[in-house]
């Protein structure tokens, strides 16, 4: 294992760097906002700004690393991500910052590709899973020690988002200085929703579904958190426990989706998440006791929401690829990522909108919503479809949700081709 790992250790170290960067903004932006008294409309467009950036860079980033090659494309990209959060600290303006978000969101995706493609061609079929289980485990350490550097930082000063600029600046360097082959060039991603309706309906609207409830999170989350009287640590610490909720939860809930058929697995996790978001609503709009609405109580509900909403998209994936040809499994993991980006575009908007009405709690009442929908479509998708038969099944794995190129990494791809270029969507 120790030894798979060696020659792709700069690559994760970059990696680790970017994602603590972008835990960092993910949650100082939506505080900061707050602080400069930014409506929750504002706010809701600058998360859907970054993925409607996050989605064009998917579509475009390929471009882009087949005209100046990888390491170019990773310094440009880099060194302008690190300029946005010190234009943030200067314009304090809603347009402006969703403008930011939005070239953001597409240097982020770029980035991702880039270190992903890289991460694919030094993987072989024996250490693949190997990378992809350290990978995850990287994802989710530096998420959360984003959080961590805002409860030590003021969010009103200067001086943390230059942090959030220079982690940017200093990823470049593992990456300047690799003695890595650079990878082939990345194929173009295009998404066929007619033929993955055709495979998974389940599958499809479940994508949506993760990306309308957690994109909304991500942009409103820390808002809610200050709404019920959180501080600034206090904000990152509902957040860390959120991402903590849905990282000791995603493994056995994978391993549960191969014993049994995965869209009871789904449609529990949409059912808990939808309950929690419910709780949330409840809690935060001052509609439950006393004791039922304390801080302690809040994060709790964080915790579930968390532990059953954010690991429900790679059960989704899962239960897709058991519906596939072999050699369609990429094609149609990076099309639900594309989907997934669609639904988090959309869903900040319309959160914001019912927030700007019913007060900020009613972010969990728009996931609770979409939950509750998604929750009732898959049950009429199982009284109509029978499961697949365990021979046809493959085992799950976590694939992030950070570029098509990770669909790549996923052990199962080895399956059907013998070479990342060969999984290119087509």
């Amino acid at each position: 294992m120790y030894r798979s790992l060696v020659p792709v250790s700069a690559l994760l170290f970059s990696m680790a760097i970017l994602l603590v960067g972008q835990g960092l903004q993910n949650t100082l932006l939506p505080i900061r906002a707050n602080l400069e008294s930014y409506s929750a409309l504002a706010i809701g467009g600058m998360g859907s700004a970054y993925f409607l950036g996050f989605l064009l860079g998917c579509v475009l980033g390929p471009y882009l690393v087949r005209r100046v090659g990888h390491i170019r494309t990773f310094a440009a990209l880099a060194a302008t991500a690190s300029a946005a959060p010190l234009v943030h600290a200067i314009v304090l303006e809603p347009f402006t910052w969703s403008l930011l978000r939005m070239i953001t969101g597409f240097c982020f995706a770029g980035l991702y590709m880039v270190i992903e493609s890289w991460l694919n061609e030094r993987a072989t079929s024996t250490t693949r899973g190997g990378i992809l289980a350290t990978y995850n485990v990287v994802n989710l350490t530096a998420l959360m020690g984003g959080q961590a550097i805002i409860a030590f930082i003021n969010p009103e000063q200067f001086a943390v988002f230059a942090v959030a600029s220079v982690l940017l600046s200093i990823a470049l360097v593992p990456v300047s200085l690799t003695t890595s082959t650079q990878p082939a060039p990345i194929e173009s991603v295009r998404l066929d929703v007619r033929r993955l309706w055709q495979v998974s309906p389940v599958g499809v609207i479940s994508a949506l579904a993760v990306g309308l409830a957690n994109g909304s999170f991500w942009t409103l989350g820390p808002v809610f958190a200050a709404g019920q009287g959180f501080d600034v640590p206090g904000t990152a610490l509902f957040m860390s426990v959120v991402i903590l909720g849905g990282a000791l939860l995603q493994w056995p809930l994978g391993h549960l989706s191969d014993r049994m058929d995965r869209r009871w697995v789904v449609l529990a996790g949409f059912a808990v998440a939808g309950m929690a978001g419910l709780y949330l609503f409840l809690a935060g709009s001052g509609n439950l006791g006393g004791a039922m609405q304390s801080h302690n109580s809040i994060l709790a509900g964080g915790f579930f929401f968390g532990a059953f909403a954010m690991p429900t998209y790679a059960v989704a994936v899962a239960h897709l690829n058991d519906r596939l040809n072999e050699n369609e499994f990429v094609t149609a993991a990076s099309g639900l990522l594309l989907l997934y980006g669609l639904g988090s575009m959309i869903g900040p908007v319309v959160a914001a909108v019912m927030a700007q009405s019913l007060g900020i709690s009613a972010l969990f009442a728009f996931t609770c919503a979409v939950h509750v929908v998604t929750v009732v479509f898959v049950l009429y998708r199982m009284g109509m479809v029978r499961p697949v038969s365990f021979s046809r099944r493959g085992i799950y794995a976590n694939v992030p949700r950070t570029s098509p190129e990770a669909a790549v990494l996923d052990p199962r791809a080895d399956e059907g081709s013998e070479s990342p270029a060969e999984h290119a969507v087509p």
